[in-house]
């Protein structure tokens, strides 16, 4: 592994361990240089709740690109609120708070998730 996912991932972890404290569901999120994925999980981060990405049939973009994470996010809202979770914490995997990971976190809130 390159130094820099191994910096990433050590953020990631970071902030897990702080986020695992708080007693609402985690979405998560992870970029590919192709694609684009976003889970949330239960509190204890055992089972996931809701899911989708760009690899999927019913998401009209199939590239990496702010279109494609607002996309996901709009569509892991909506299977989130379908599944009864309403308030998540938003767990950015290590990566930078701007561009696509931004893209999907307004998304969405817009769709009606609470972080």
């Amino acid at each position: 592994m390159s130094i820099k996912n191994l910096s990433r991932l050590r953020r990631a972890k970071k902030t897990r361990m702080k986020i695992r404290h708080q007693s609402s569901p985690r979405l998560s999120v992870f970029r590919s240089s192709q694609h684009f994925y976003a889970q949330i999980f239960d509190s204890l981060g055992t089972t996931v709740i809701a899911s989708a990405s760009t690899v999927e049939k019913d998401i009209d973009e199939k590239s990496n690109n702010v279109k494609a994470a607002e996309a996901v996010g709009k569509k892991v809202a909506e299977r989130a609120l379908e599944n009864g979770v309403t308030k998540v914490v938003f767990d950015r995997s290590g990566y930078k708070y701007h561009g696509r990971i931004k893209a999907l976190a307004d998304s969405a809130r817009d769709a009606g998730l609470e972080f």
